[in-house]
């Protein structure tokens, strides 16, 4: 099942493809499984700066699972709640994960797609994208640590709009939702979501790092400790906030080395 996550490296960025395109990507439980242990493995790699997540081919991101695995693999709430363990774990450790993320979406990006997508810090698609969650039309619900996901990218009011009505929508719909960052070209998906994952990847990665931590804290209920707000002076004690303003004043690029 490796092959159809497939893990490619090109200096500090990695790019994740969800690699099944004779069924649009369309996700099994071998997949979730592989997805989370290789977004487990990037996210404990300190060399890696960023992290592409994308489907292979021009068609689809992803239309969410395999339908004809429901006969066999989530036919009753057993098989259900054991299948939902694997999907879950997988996007726990895609929310979880310490880089920044870019979705490149082409074409397809639906239901479970829609999640993973939805996971990524950035999602940039094509004009010719179709996005929404119809599992209204399966019987099926969105478990809360999925709709948890939905929840916080576009809040409460659209995300029932997006099930209770289950229609699939457009690029510029969804952007206007917030579902998207950013809406090019179909021909330019590629080029922006990878020149967005350059532009992450030569900036200071601690400070990445750091930026996505307190991101998640401030969304999370309670006030924050001291430690917590001292924390944010921690930056200036690193060898990369030397590189990065004395490079600032020399006019020069910053050559930063995650210390």
């Amino acid at each position: 099942m490796t092959d159809q996550i497939l893990v490619q490296r090109d200096d500090t960025i990695a790019t994740v493809t969800l690699n099944r395109p004779e069924k649009l990507n369309a996700m099994t439980k071998p997949m979730w499984r592989r997805l989370g242990e290789v977004m487990g493995e990037l996210s404990a790699d300190d060399q890696v700066r960023c992290i592409v997540v994308t489907g292979a081919g021009m068609k689809s991101f992803s239309p969410g699972n395999d339908i004809s695995e429901f006969e066999t693999e989530r036919s009753n709430v057993e098989q259900a709640r054991a299948y939902g363990k694997i999907l879950h774990g997988a996007l726990d450790t895609l929310r979880a994960c310490r880089h920044p993320t870019v979705a490149m979406i082409r074409g397809i990006c639906v239901g479970g797609g829609l999640e993973i997508a939805g996971l990524c810090d950035l999602r940039i698609c094509g004009e010719s994208s179709r996005f929404g969650i119809p599992i209204n039309r399966l019987g099926l619900v969105m478990a809360y640590p999925e709709i948890e996901v939905l929840i916080s990218l576009v809040g409460r009011s659209a995300a029932l709009e997006i099930l209770l009505e289950g229609r699939v929508f457009g690029a510029e719909e969804a952007k206007e939702m917030g579902l998207v960052s950013r809406v090019v070209a179909d021909a330019d998906v590629e080029n922006e979501a990878l020149a967005a994952a350059r532009r992450i990847a030569d900036g200071a990665p601690l400070v990445a790092r750091w930026h996505k931590k307190f991101a998640r804290r401030l969304a999370e209920p309670g006030p924050l400790t001291a430690e917590e707000l001292d924390e944010g002076y921690a930056c200036y004690g690193t060898e990369d906030f030397q590189t990065g303003y004395k490079a600032f004043l020399a006019k020069t690029k910053p050559d930063f080395k995650g210390r």
